[in-house]
């Protein structure tokens, strides 16, 4: 039973990451991605802040759509308590940065409390509901709980890939010398859709793998 539970939990992680990213894949988060992207030092810290914001928007908002909205039935609530929850996460963290790490703060500029209307972090914690709240049901709001925090986990470091993988394209396109009238944001946008290309290959690998070890 034990394993069973860790496969699942690897394969919805790993998944977020690479079959299921949501700036590659499912194209949300653009905005940052295209924006944070050009340096190495930004792309990691936007990456670790939408980690962070994921994570605790997922934990606080499930148990609010299970206990407040669904039980109340107070669903067509939810983008407007989601998105509240996430803001006050942002002002949060964008709070600690500027206090404890201004470099980083000063880096990300306006994108940090972009993170307030990123798509991306909206989109995980509603897709985390609708795919995991009817698990609830039958096997109890704890796994259920549990396998949407790993998907919120996932799509973070999902995010965060994309982005210290991007940064490193975005460099080596910028420096080989584009003709006139890709340079700037044509061969940026033509470098992100064949990177997102690449993503293609991973389709069923990831349950291959985690199949093959558990």
């Amino acid at each position: 039973m034990m394993s069973t539970h860790i496969a699942t939990f690897a394969t919805i992680f790993f998944s977020m990451i690479l079959v299921n990213n949501y700036v590659l894949v499912q194209f949300l988060g653009i905005c940052p991605f295209l924006g944070v992207s050009k340096k190495l030092d930004s792309s990691a810290g936007m990456g670790a802040a939408v980690i962070v914001v994921m994570v605790i928007a997922t934990a606080v908002t499930f148990p609010l759509q299970i206990f407040l909205l669904d039980a109340y039935n107070l669903g067509y609530l939810q983008t407007i308590i989601f998105i509240l929850v996430i803001a006050v996460l942002v002002q949060l963290i964008e709070i600690t940065l500027k206090k404890y790490v201004p470099a980083l703060y000063q880096s990300l500029g306006v994108y940090l409390p972009l993170i307030t209307t990123n798509c991306c972090v909206l989109g995980v914690t509603i897709l985390a509901v609708q795919d995991y709240s009817a698990i609830v049901a039958e096997y109890g709001f704890g796994l259920a709980y549990a396998e949407a925090l790993v998907c919120a986990a996932g799509a973070g470091v999902g995010f965060l890939v994309a982005m210290l993988l991007f940064c490193g394209v975005r460099s080596r396109v910028e420096a080989a010398n584009p003709p006139e009238s890709f340079k700037g944001l044509p061969i940026t946008l033509v470098s992100a859709a064949i990177t997102s290309m690449s993503f293609m290959g991973f389709g069923g690998l990831v349950e291959n793998i985690i199949n093959a070890i558990f």
